[in-house]
């Protein structure tokens, strides 16, 4: 027993720096030690408890029960994103890794007992039936969410076949009443990045997801923008980040390594001065330095925090819009053996160039509109005040 519960907890506190990582889908990776070895003495009360309970409690219990229960316990005690994956939810994510069963089209992380949205993503099923940044789900198929197990949540609800439905139950912050709205699944097939030209001077890029050929895609539009707008008539560009809801650490960094010359992109650091990752840009701009503007609000998470939080602290952009989700903490998925489930902590924080941590607290604007819809509609108050600005027809209003 002593030599089980010690791997565990080892497992526990020894963790690799997940730098591949900012999605709730995250990629396994191997732990190694990093923290000092478990005082013995508190190991010895731990066992302690377990053996009265498995031995003198009323009920027969199942040995492995009560271990799962004691590692739900530990993880219970950190933040919100770190969890304990059982065996099956282990398997059966790492199957819908690769294969993508049919979904919804939104990121989510846990809160406090329910699943509060991160953004749903352009063009999926989650977008159309109108589901917006921060709604706060508490249902699903009239369950509430605190009920289903990680399995239900993860696998059987959001996830499954092609046009099968799904019925939401949300709060949303400024509404009275619980709203219901039903999502059928999609096999989803999206393109990162879309572009077009406004008014013969600007560029126009929308990135919608942060994958690893968003900065192929993002070149590609540059590159024919530019041959749409002679470059005397090109004012700039503006970037929109509006619920983008992150993606891979390294698509970001790439992506805005596109825009800078030089500096750091973003540092990942853990507990210590040792687990400290740095990111630099390298030289080249594919934009040729032409003025940028970026568009955040509320559903701009993770790797696009990256983004805007690097072009910003280097003055290369101008940020516009409302504060940006917060999520900027890195989880490590590390696996406890065979048919044991996994351990999914948070094992380090993100910072911008300028050494702030947006984990919690998100980019705040240079200048604040709010307007939380990306895209093209004509009430589009954010976008229309980007094309102003690089124009030179309004004036900007700092709020940072």
């Amino acid at each position: 027993m002593r030599k089980i519960l010690t791997a565990l907890l080892g497992a526990a506190v020894g963790m690799a720096l997940g730098l591949a990582i900012t999605r709730p889908q995250t990629i396994m990776v191997e732990a190694r030690a990093q923290a000092a070895a478990s005082d013995p003495r508190q190991l010895d009360r731990f066992i302690a408890a377990f053996d009265r309970i498995h031995a003198g409690y009323v009920d027969q219990l199942d040995q492995s029960d009560l271990i799962d229960a004691a590692i739900k316990g530990m993880v219970g005690a950190l933040d919100s994103q770190s969890s304990y994956l059982d065996w099956k939810l282990f398997r059966d994510i790492q199957i819908t890794h690769y294969f993508g069963p049919a979904s919804l089209g939104m990121e989510t992380i846990p809160e406090k007992g329910r699943v509060k949205v991160i953004a749903p993503i352009d063009e999926t099923p989650a977008a159309r039936a109108g589901l917006r940044a921060k709604d706060v789900i508490t249902h699903i198929d009239g369950v509430p969410v605190e009920r289903l197990t990680p399995h239900e949540l993860v696998i059987d609800k959001t996830r499954g076949q092609v046009n099968t439905t799904v019925r939401l139950t949300i709060v949303r912050e400024g509404e009275d009443k619980p709203l219901e709205l039903t999502l059928a699944r999609e096999m989803m097939r999206l393109h990162a990045v879309r572009s077009r030209v406004d008014g013969g001077d600007i560029g126009y890029i929308r990135i919608r997801l942060l994958s690893d050929g968003t900065v192929q895609a993002l070149g590609k539009a540059i590159s024919e923008l530019s041959s749409q707008i002679s470059a005397d008539r090109l004012k700039g560009y503006v970037l929109d980040l509006r619920n983008t809801p992150g993606g891979l650490l390294d698509a970001a960094v790439s992506t805005a390594d596109a825009f800078l010359e030089e500096g750091e992109i973003v540092s990942v650091r853990g507990r210590t001065a040792e687990q400290i990752e740095r990111f630099n840009a390298r030289p080249g701009d594919i934009s040729d330095g032409k003025p940028l503007v970026i568009l955040i609000n509320a559903g701009t998470a993770s790797g696009a925090e990256i983004v805007a939080g690097a072009l910003q602290d280097h003055k290369r952009a101008t940020v516009m819009g409302t504060r940006s989700f917060g999520r900027g903490s890195v989880q490590t998925i590390v696996p406890l053996g065979d048919r044991s489930g996994a351990l999914r902590v948070t094992t380090a924080r993100y910072f911008t160039p300028a050494g702030r941590s947006f984990d919690g607290t998100g980019i705040l604007p240079d200048i604040e509109v709010p307007q939380d819809i990306p895209g093209n509609q004509e009430n589009d108050k954010a976008l229309t005040l980007a094309f102003e600005l690089l124009r030179g027809t309004t004036a900007p209003h700092q709020t940072r």
